[in-house]
């Protein structure tokens, strides 16, 4: 029977994706490891393979499309053996043979209760669950009919206070789709949801904090309403901004910074560099250090579970590297073992295919610790969040020139200050002072990055 080509979850972050282009069109034969599509995640363009043999059926989902969800049907592919009229079998059923939606009741805007009290709502004024139709998004109107849109539509009528109920669909089957939503935009004044205050239920203790979401009138308002320009949220900044806020709002960060003289690794790095015509630069110096630090106190090297701390007993260094929109972190896995040369080639080489997109997802995801470095930008010092699964991140600031007092007088040194962001939930005081110790004398002592 045909077989269905769902939406591939090719990072363990990804919830949607944007299919960028087909590689197989209706008709053509598909082998298993052929390339069918190109995914957009929030980090890379990755490449859809098939696992099975058949013939490109039925295209669902045209290139171009964003906002598709993970598990969501993109094609059908047929068997070997099979012919167009098993489609027919495999067809979506469409809307109106759905089961109706329960017809929402109108409720007037809640009064504000005492603050002991949690508003009450019966069984009866819940909303109805809105079903979900192939690759639609359904709400409900005060009537009870459907309104079929995408998932990106929907998001961009949510922001921007639309009422999908004034819009018309040009997708398949009416579906609203993001075309619709900036033409409706474009056009001026629209109808809008009326913005009724959500009465806020008490948090059940214990569980997790979340910040309140403004929608693009709500700032615009708080702004004072000033002229503005819409930037559209890429998938990569979407993830980057719940990422942040999970790891800030659920671990406990505390901040240790240090100042480390610089001279001597500027000087090693200078011979270096000079008599094997090599190119390291002063980042490559700090993962080695970090690397080694973490031998010193392996205890870093770690992530919390509910369950155990884990602690790792590979070093993966993620290293923060900025691109167009965003930022994407390499891993140099195995940094421990591995040499100032090696560390220097294989951070030029995923730093270059960073910014064109083309990392490998074990290129980019997981790791044991991170490192950010904005020295590049002469920046002094600065905190850095950190990222899950992460217990901590070393801040890298520019290395400058400071007055520095030595055996009692005053002279000049190359300084950079370091600020190591700890999770207070695996990591004390103590623990990540003693790795910023470490990392110090590793760092003033560049000869034992060679050992």
């Amino acid at each position: 029977m045909p077989i269905e080509l769902l939406m591939p979850a090719l990072s363990p972050t990804m919830t949607e994706g944007n299919l960028a282009k087909w590689h197989k069109k209706e008709g053509d034969p598909i082998k298993a490891g052929d390339v069918i599509a190109e995914i957009e995640t929030d980090k890379a363009t990755m490449e859809f393979e098939a696992v099975d043999e058949g013939v490109m059926g039925r295209i669902l989902v045209p290139e171009g499309t964003e906002g598709v969800k993970v598990n969501e049907p993109i094609a059908v592919m047929l068997e070997e053996g099979e012919d167009k009229s098993a489609l027919d079998k495999a067809k979506p059923a469409p809307p109106a043979a759905k089961a109706p939606l329960a017809p929402a009741k109108a409720e007037a805007p809640p009064k504000p209760a005492p603050a002991p009290e949690a508003p009450k709502t019966t069984p009866a004024a819940a909303p109805a669950p809105a079903p979900r139709g192939n690759g639609h998004d359904v709400a409900a109107g005060r009537e009870g009919e459907r309104i079929f849109a995408s998932p990106l539509a929907r998001r961009m009528a949510e922001q921007a206070g639309l009422d999908l109920k004034g819009i018309t669909g040009s997708g398949p089957h009416g579906r609203i789709v993001k075309q619709d939503i900036d033409a409706a935009l474009a056009k001026g004044p629209v109808a809008r949801k009326p913005a009724a205050p959500a009465a806020r239920a008490p948090a059940a203790p214990g569980a997790p904090v979340s910040l309140p979401s403004y929608g693009k009138d709500q700032v615009v308002a708080l702004a004072g309403n000033p002229p503005f320009t819409e930037v559209p949220i890429t998938n990569m900044r979407r993830v980057i901004a719940r990422r942040m806020t999970e790891s800030v709002l659920s671990a406990p960060h505390f901040f240790l910074t240090v100042d480390c003289e610089i001279d001597a690794l500027l000087r090693m790095r200078q011979e270096i560099n000079a008599a094997a015509d090599l190119k390291l630069s002063v980042n490559d110096f700090v993962i080695r250090a970090a690397a080694l630090t973490m031998q010193k106190v392996p205890q870093v090297n770690a992530s919390w579970s509910e369950e155990a701390i884990l602690q790792w007993q590979s070093v993966d260094i993620a290293v923060a590297v900025a691109i167009e929109d965003g930022l994407i972190t390499p891993i140099v896995k195995g940094a421990e073992k591995k040499g100032l040369a090696q560390i220097s080639a294989e951070m030029r080489d995923m730093g270059a295919r960073a910014r064109q997109g083309k990392l490998k997802l074990t290129e980019f995801q997981g790791g044991t610790f991170s490192i950010s470095n904005l020295g590049m930008f002469g920046i002094k010092d600065f905190t850095a969040v950190i990222n899950p699964p992460h217990s901590a991140i070393l801040a890298v600031g520019a290395g400058e020139p400071r007055p520095v007092i030595k055996n009692g007088e005053l002279k000049g040194a190359t300084i950079m200050s370091c600020t190591l962001a700890c999770d207070h939930r695996t990591l004390d005081g103590a623990t990540g002072a003693r790795w910023v110790q470490e990392f110090k004398k590793i760092i003033e002592a560049p000869g034992l990055l060679a050992l």
